[in-house]
């Protein structure tokens, strides 16, 4: 199944969790939305209102423009995006069948992660409970056997959350930077980000970059995808960004307040570093995040580092940059045992030094610069280390990646795949000023796509990206493999450890100890992503050499 596998098993099952919670009252928000609004489709790629818009830019980047109150945002995103919220839905659902065949299982989880869920309501706001509700009008009725559609809404919402304390997804890395003063090109504040989440490529088919102007608190701007309230990656209209990347989480007795929603609430009412931190240390969490916050009122950019029993402010000092992968860097997480072992054990310190290396190589760093060190796809001292590597900066799955000039008020969103395709960039100075319903990128600005993306070797990526599918499918089935498969499948990505880890898992499976223990060697001799994974391959190495005659 693999890790992104079970991720999806993991969100289905918190939404299939909230057929068993109780429908009463208490679990709605005060002001229930009223009339649906009218929309107005001009085209495939043009949905109008007199209160917002959504339109497809020449990347395939859906604009989605909404204002008003919670109730009112929420039923336009939904009524603007609803056939894309219906697709996003659909595509959680669909592998119901494909990740959990067992009913037991199902039942099982699903007991477990009521439990979990049975507080969320009451460490959400109002204000997004409402939103969610509205938005929550515009889900697939087809799904209600599930659960009803706001409290599907709203448990999709914690899902990420309880994902990443039921799997440990911060194994998923994300790796974000920020430069300023002699570190910038011009001195101003430059911010980069990587979301490495992944879902499946149809999933991330659809980005949603949404341009919201409430009637309570700051316009902002945030890349995610339809259906989503909460904040992944985020720029407000005083030039206050936010972004989040996981640290290492244990599995919560109960949900409470989620992240996306946290950094949310911290775009939409703060516009200083100041009024941030003071969002952050009233909202209780349920997982480890770090959230980098960035500036332009400061001129300066920290990490708010949260989790259930512990909270910091990482910034830092004598120097003109800050990065941050997946563990904590605060003092108040010196002692923590937990991170000390995610620091030991994971990819989240190789990442980290990567990034010094390569901001040593580019001294001073303009927006393309900073796309070009989120593309990066090599390991330390420039080492080949295998596309898809978790220790690389560009694992080759990200949702999406987003660059800031929080004093300028610009931001550039990446274009698929991955963030290979160009960045597109937008004004936030003219974005929410803008009254006629057309694309708001600003094509002087543009960053090229990555040549990577015209190579043959990224057409070898994708060959080993479908072939490697189809060898879990063997593996778990304890199927043949003919020999042009295997010897395609290492030529495609030869430099990639799991390629040679699982075709000795094959070999061992087959009986063929020999080949099993050549390919074990090879693995070994590679860039291994964490220390567990490597104790796994020494595990196998040393019982298949007792095979041996």
């Amino acid at each position: 199944m693999g890790k992104y596998g079970y991720y999806i098993q993991v969100l289905l099952l918190v939404l299939l969790s909230s057929c068993g919670i109780s429908k009463s009252i208490h679990h709605l928000p005060v002001e229930l939305p009223k009339e649906k609004p009218t929309v107005f489709k001009l085209s495939d790629t043009l949905v109008t209102h007199p209160n917002g818009f959504l339109v497809k830019n020449d990347k395939k980047i859906w604009e989605l423009h909404v204002s008003g109150s919670a109730s009112a945002r929420g039923m336009l995103a939904g009524a603007l995006a609803e056939p894309l919220v219906k697709k996003q839905e659909r595509i959680f659902f669909s592998k119901v069948a494909e990740f959990v065949p067992s009913k037991t299982k199902q039942w099982l989880l699903r007991n477990v992660l009521k439990w979990y869920n049975r507080k969320l309501y009451l460490n959400v706001t109002e204000e997004f409970k409402t939103e969610i509700y509205g938005l929550s009008m515009y889900t697939d009725a087809k799904y209600n056997y599930i659960a009803p559609p706001y409290l599907r809404s709203l448990y999709l919402h914690g899902a990420h959350d309880i994902g990443h304390a039921m799997q440990d997804l911060a194994l998923v890395g994300c790796t974000s930077l920020a430069v300023w003063g002699d570190k910038s090109a011009d001195g101003e504040l430059l911010i980069g980000r990587n979301l490495d989440f992944y879902a499946g490529d149809e999933f991330a088919q659809d980005k949603v970059v949404t341009f919201v102007k409430p009637d309570k608190g700051i316009p902002y701007a945030s890349v995610a995808w339809a259906g989503m309230v909460g904040v992944l990656s985020g720029m407000n209209k005083e030039g206050l960004t936010v972004t989040i990347n996981a640290g290492k989480s244990k599995v919560p007795l109960v949900a409470k307040t989620p992240i996306s929603l946290l950094t949310r609430e911290i775009l939409q009412y703060a516009s200083t570093i100041e009024e941030a931190v003071a969002i952050a240390k009233k909202r209780p969490v349920f997982v480890s995040e770090s959230i980098m916050v960035g500036s332009a009122k400061d001129k300066k950019v920290v990490l708010i580092e949260v989790s259930p029993k512990n909270f910091g402010v990482y910034e830092v000092e004598n120097t003109n940059q800050l990065l941050c992968t997946n563990h904590f860097q605060s003092t108040s997480y010196l002692s923590d045992k937990r991170n000390q072992e995610h620091i030991k054990e994971s990819h989240s310190y190789y990442r980290m030094e990567r990034m010094q290396e390569l901001l040593q190589d580019n001294d001073k760093l303009t927006p393309a610069q900073m796309a070009s060190v989120l593309r990066n796809k090599e390991g330390l001292h420039k080492m080949a280390i295998g596309y898809g590597n978790e220790k690389a900066i560009n694992q080759l799955l990200a949702h999406h990646a987003v660059i800031f000039k929080p004093e300028s008020r610009l931001m550039w969103v990446s274009s698929n795949p991955y963030q290979l395709g160009a960045f597109v960039a937008y004004d936030l100075n003219m974005v929410f000023d803008q009254k006629e319903p057309k694309v708001a990128t600003v094509a002087s600005l543009e960053i090229a796509e990555d040549a990577f993306l015209k190579s043959e070797t990224y057409k070898s990526y994708e060959k080993y990206r479908l072939m490697d599918r189809e060898l879990d499918k063997v593996l778990a089935n304890k199927e043949l493999l003919s020999d042009d498969f295997i010897a395609n499948y290492v030529q495609a990505n030869p430099n990639l450890w799991s390629v040679h880890y699982k075709l000795g898992t094959y070999w061992y499976q087959q009986k063929k100890y020999k080949e099993a223990e050549i390919a074990f060697q090879k693995a070994l001799q590679l860039e291994i992503t964490t220390l567990p994974d490597r104790k796994q391959v020494e595990k196998y190495w040393h019982k298949t050499k007792k095979k041996l005659p």
